[in-house]
C-alpha cells in the first residue's frame, strides 16, 4: 500500500483524536441520521482532506433520487457514501441501495457509514450486480499511533485517491487471504511439490495428486474450501495459472524460453537426490 505522507498522517493523527471525542457525544446523545450526516461531512473535510464545499456534494441525483453524500476527485465522483444514523447498525440493506446508485452512474466504490463504522466496497460490474468487501473502520477503535490504522484511513483520503492506493490495497485483498492461499494450496504446481517432497522422504511412496488432493480437506479448514468465495479464489488462481502458462508457451515458441514446469522424471530424479 502507498506511504502515507507525513503532513498527512499527522492531520490524520489529530483529527482522528478530536472526531473520536465527538463521535462519542454523539453516540451518546444517540443523534438521528441528519446530524450523523454533518459530522460524517465534517469528517470528509477535517480528517480525510476534501473541500466540503466542492469536492462533498448531497445534492447527487441518481434516476430521481439522491444520494447521501458523493465524493468527487478532479471533477470526477470518486465513491458515494450512504449514511445511516449513529445509533443504527449497518445492515445488508444499506450496502444495496448504495450499490444501486454507483451501478447505475458507474461509479465502482460505495461506503456505509454510521460515522462511528465505515465499510468499503468496491462494486462488481456483472450480472447480477454485486460488491467486494475491501476494509472496515471502526472509528472508535483506531489508535492515532498505530501506523497500520492511519494507513487504513488513508485510503478515503483525497491525497490517497490521488496515490490510487484503494485500489491497490483491493487487489492486495483480493489475492492475499485465506481462500486464495488454500485454492493455491489445492492447485497442481503445489500438489506436485507436495508429490515431489513426499517421494523425497519415501521414493517408493507413489502418491498421487489426487490421492494428496483428497486429504487436503482434512489439513485446510473447510470454509476456506467451500462456498462462493472458495470458489470465487479457485476461478482467481486457475485464470493467473492459465495466464502464466500463455505467457511460457509463446516465449518457448520463440527459443527465448524452456518450459519450467516439473515434470514426472524430473520429481522421480529429485525424489531419490538426498538433501542436507
Amino acid at each position: 500500500m502507498a506511504n502515507v505522507p507525513k503532513k498527512v498522517a499527522d492531520r490524520l493523527s489529530k483529527q482522528l483524536s478530536a472526531f473520536q471525542k465527538i463521535l462519542r457525544d454523539a453516540k451518546d446523545r444517540d443523534v438521528n441520521e441528519s446530524d450523523t450526516v454533518t459530522i460524517v461531512t465534517d469528517m470528509l473535510s477535517d480528517l480525510f482532506g476534501f473541500d466540503k464545499y466542492a469536492e462533498v456534494t448531497s445534492e447527487y441525483a441518481i434516476r430521481g433520487t439522491y444520494c447521501d453524500l458523493a465524493v468527487k476527485h478532479e471533477g470526477m465522483i470518486k465513491y458515494l457514501i450512504e449514511v445511516k444514523a449513529i445509533g443504527l447498525t449497518l445492515k445488508k440493506d444499506h450496502l444495496r441501495q448504495v450499490m444501486n446508485y454507483g451501478a447505475n452512474q458507474g461509479v465502482p466504490w460505495i461506503v456505509i457509514t454510521n460515522g462511528v463504522s465505515w465499510e468499503i466496497h468496491r462494486i462488481k460490474f456483472e450480472r447480477p450486480i454485486d460488491c467486494e468487501h475491501t476494509c472496515s473502520l471502526d472509528i472508535l477503535e483506531l489508535n492515532s499511533r498505530k501506523a497500520d490504522d492511519i494507513e487504513r484511513l488513508f485510503l478515503l483520503c483525497k491525497e490517497g485517491l490521488a496515490k490510487d492506493a484503494i485500489d491497490e490495497f483491493h487487489e492486495y485483498t483480493q489475492n492475499v487471504n485465506r481462500f486464495v492461499i488454500a485454492a493455491i494450496i489445492q492447485s497442481d504446481p503445489v500438489l506436485n511439490v507436495l508429490r515431489r517432497e513426499i517421494r523425497r522422504m519415501a521414493p517408493t511412496a507413489k502418491a498421487s495428486n489426487d490421492e494428496i488432493a483428497e486429504i487436503l480437506p482434512d489439513v485446510l479448514k473447510r470454509d476456506v474450501i467451500e462456498g462462493d468465495s472458495a470458489k470465487q479464489a479457485e476461478r482467481r488462481v486457475n485464470k493467473a495459472s492459465k495466464k502464466t502458462l500463455r505467457k511460457h508457451k509463446q516465449k518457448k515458441s520463440t527459443g527465448t524460453i524452456t518450459d519450467v514446469s516439473p515434470s514426472d522424471a524430473d520429481i522421480e530424479s529429485s525424489s531419490l537426490t538426498p538433501t542436507m
